[in-house]
């Protein structure tokens, strides 16, 4: 039986180009190989695609633009990847892997982009890699859908913020955050108006719409869905238990010795686990997600489950929460890695089943 090929896509343009990288390599050495052959593509930092060597790729803490050989994309034509030089064919792709984190991989643009190109791939469409990526859009869906969610105000960039009008509806702490990017970057925590302001600042160097949130007083726990909208599975549950601070991009990426990751999360009572689960499945659906997510919520004092955020493309480095809570439950890295790119093919297939034409 002929080998399914996978593109695998890392690198990118955001600020979690290297998280990207790492989670790249730990999807292609857990891969069955005896079942995949892979491809590497990397989005270089100029937004170039190049297709890498194993070698380079495996010790590339960057991708700049000049490794591997350039390609170019063909939507509409049998080869919808191929080589910028045209002088050879580009391997054939039956699913696409990606795993670029943050703006241009993780917010609809690429899933638009690979829809376009009529390529498998796994995690959610368009729509709802846009509304799980936007924190301000998930927010508005959630609450309307009856979930929890902690209170906030949104800020744009254009708009000069009331920072005492702020201060009187959420009071401190409070967690400044940009709408659109991961893994933590450009988010701050303040207790004053001079860290607010200062955190304002610095969210909108990442984005031109930030979010102030209040701060919440419950545990912060996360757990994971896999599937397609008609058969969904949620794992246990994981907590980030800090020796001080909050769980910010140096923590996960830079010092992962100042964070602890407790699977399963102690002290969660039935109640309290039915109730996180239900919530994730619930918020899974309500933002229009397949194939994965990541959701991160507050667990409160009376078992009230607030949903902080999902992550329609969590990581996948050797630290990372989603596939380690999968694991916890009995299904292991490689499996885990086996079911996406069947999801994203299952997915795939479905949609073309639709009618095309009027009559």
């Amino acid at each position: 039986m002929p080998k399914t090929t996978v593109a695998l896509l890392t690198g990118g343009v955001s600020p979690e180009h290297e998280v990207s990288l790492n989670s790249a390599r730990n999807i292609y050495n857990a891969i069955n190989k005896g079942k995949y052959h892979v491809e590497v593509i990397g989005v270089a930092r100029n937004g170039t695609w190049r297709h890498l060597p194993v070698d380079v790729f495996q010790k590339a803490q960057s991708i700049e633009g000049q490794e591997g050989k350039g390609l170019v994309l063909n939507p509409g034509n049998r080869q919808v990847i191929a080589y910028k030089s045209g002088e050879e064919l580009f391997p054939k792709i039956d699913v696409v892997f990606n795993i670029i984190h943050g703006p241009f991989g993780e917010d609809g643009t690429l899933q638009g982009l690979l829809a376009v190109l009529d390529l498998p791939f796994v995690g959610a469409d368009t729509l709802g890699s846009s509304v799980g990526m936007d924190k301000d859009f998930s927010k508005r869906i959630l609450r309307d859908a009856g979930i929890l969610v902690a209170p906030w105000v949104t800020l744009l960039k254009h708009e000069k913020p009331n920072i005492k009008e702020i201060v009187e509806e959420l009071g401190f702490p409070l967690f400044v955050k940009p709408a659109n990017m991961g893994s933590s970057v450009g988010v701050s925590k303040a207790e004053n108006e001079k860290e607010l302001i200062a955190a304002i600042g610095l969210a909108f160097k990442f984005d031109i719409k930030i979010l102030v949130e209040q701060g919440m007083s419950g545990r912060e726990i996360e757990t994971a869905v896999l599937g397609n909208m008609n058969d969904l599975s949620v794992s246990g549950v994981g907590e980030i238990v800090m020796e001080s601070g909050f769980y910010d991009y140096e923590s996960k990426y830079i010092s992962p010795d100042a964070a602890k990751v407790v699977i399963p999360a102690k002290g969660i009572g039935e109640r309290a686990l039915k109730n996180i689960q239900l919530t994730a499945l619930k918020a899974f659906k309500a933002l229009g997600l397949e194939g994965l997510s990541r959701m991160d919520v507050f667990l409160e004092n009376d078992d009230e489950v607030y949903v902080n955020e999902p992550n329609t493309l969590p990581g996948f480095t050797n630290i990372s929460m989603y596939p380690k809570l999968w694991e916890a439950g009995g299904l292991n890295y490689t499996d885990l890695i086996d079911k996406l790119l069947h999801l994203g093919i299952e997915r795939h297939k479905r949609n073309h089943s639709l009618q095309r034409t009027r009559l």
